[in-house]
């Protein structure tokens, strides 16, 4: 074993000259034994992994579901042998694309030789697509599978982790990794007492009627919402590389407010790593890693239709219970750095791959007209913090251990427990 291990296999990026177009190596690593240490228990959220793909437990997926999402999905995903092939249908938003291709070809760099084959259809926009109440009563068809950035209970939508994870280039922010670094170095440079006693949230007020309305709990001359709210000027910061928005200056606040834009919001990671105790405004989407948040242990929950008084009550609440308060912060916080390593999102991903991939029924083909993709194909030709961020996210060798151990699914009645705890909590709060 330590002869193994002694000989960790190293992987390099070996870029062609720029004449030539860059091209994936034939030689991949396809298969790799991890040490035998025992496999730690995945974290409690994995468990909805079982949720996402219950629709499809009993009949399989054929080929005929997966082609019923090509019409709105941004690209189709086919993993053969260990490869990467894409076929792009439509550009969606920036590079949101780019950055969870990327991060699926780091996850078999990971685990090389563990994803069975398999084909996706990916859609890439905020909204959910595929609502349960179209596939229901006598004549429903089966739901096709569709992956998406989040989730929420109406849709069938499958919840992947989102392209920020591998950093945002557009918006200057670095992967999540060297990114809750930075926030989590910054915010212990204030003490609790020493932070503002204020809730404090900036953000693109433009996108959403719950951003405008969450605007109107500014404070006035009358009346004093305990609030420091702020409209993020995006073409300004655009043009200036978000410089005023560093994401680790923001932690100077007790509170933090977490309000959705058009849908989830990719903040959310971020605003929860501050060590503040996060007011979430009741979200009606949810990301892959906050169906495991509890309320009053993560956060605090502020109910959408009467935000003022209930983040001036949170405020006040915790300036009278600090360490109470601090507690929340901090437990949210651990939440985002011990829940979401790197190794967890990566885990998520291949459990959730795998699971699906054990799905389907049919055998997927590479398509006509589809890219391959690698880590040369992808960082090679990138520039800039696009480059920086491919560089500094991509996996350098082959896990030591295996995967964590997925839990088993909820019971029926278990679930259900679940989420009414939730709920209880948030009506005790209210």
């Amino acid at each position: 074993d330590s002869l193994r291990s002694s000989q960790k296999i190293e992987y390099l990026l070996n870029c062609t000259n720029a004449t030539k177009p860059q091209t994936c190596p034939i030689d991949y690593l396809t298969m790799f034994q991890p040490t035998d240490l025992p496999a730690r228990e995945c974290p409690e959220y994995f468990r909805w992994i079982h949720e996402d793909l219950r629709a499809w437990k009993s009949t399989g997926i054929t080929k005929e579901m997966v082609e019923r999402t090509r019409d709105f999905a941004h690209y189709r995903l086919v993993i053969l042998k260990g490869r990467v092939y894409v076929e792009h249908f439509r550009k969606p938003y920036q590079t949101r694309d780019v950055g969870t291709i990327w991060g699926i070809v780091q996850l078999l760099r990971l685990y090389p030789g563990k994803i069975p084959d398999l084909e996706l259809m990916f859609y890439c926009n905020d909204q959910p697509v595929i609502m349960k109440n179209d596939y229901q009563g006598p004549n429903a068809t089966l739901p096709p599978p569709l992956f998406r950035f989040c989730g929420n209970q109406s849709a069938f939508d499958i919840t992947f982790p989102d392209w920020s994870f591998w950093g945002w280039a557009e918006i200057n922010i670095g992967p999540w990794e060297s990114t809750v670094r930075a926030i989590r170095q910054n915010s212990e440079k204030i003490e609790w007492n020493d932070k503002v006693p204020y809730a404090y949230w900036k953000g693109n007020t433009g996108v959403a009627a719950t951003r405008r309305d969450l605007m109107k709990c500014n404070a006035t001359s009358g009346q004093d919402w305990k609030t420091h709210l702020y409209h993020q000027e995006w073409s300004r910061e655009v043009s200036q590389g978000f410089k005023q928005s560093k994401l680790e200056d923001q932690c100077t606040h007790r509170y933090k407010i977490y309000v959705e834009g058009e849908a989830w919001s990719v903040s959310e990671k971020y605003i929860m790593a501050c060590n503040s105790m996060t007011l979430m405004v009741k979200p009606e989407f949810l990301d892959f890693f906050t169906r495991g948040m509890i309320p009053l242990e993560h956060y605090w929950p502020i109910r959408p239709d009467n935000k003022c008084r209930d983040i001036k009550f949170a405020v006040e609440w915790g300036n009278n219970h600090p360490q109470e308060a601090q507690v929340i912060g901090e437990s949210g916080s651990k939440f985002m750095e011990e829940g979401l390593k790197m190794k967890n999102v990566y885990d998520y991903m291949f459990h959730l791959l795998s699971g699906y991939g054990k799905l389907i029924t049919y055998k997927p083909e590479i398509p006509p007209g589809a890219i391959e993709y690698c880590s040369e194909t992808m960082a090679c030709p990138a520039q800039g913090l696009f480059r920086k961020n491919m560089l500094e996210s991509m996996v350098k060798s082959p896990s030591d251990s295996p995967p964590c151990t997925l839990p088993p699914p909820y019971e029926p009645g278990e679930f259900q427990a679940f989420l009414g705890r939730k709920e209880s909590v948030s009506r005790q709060v209210e």
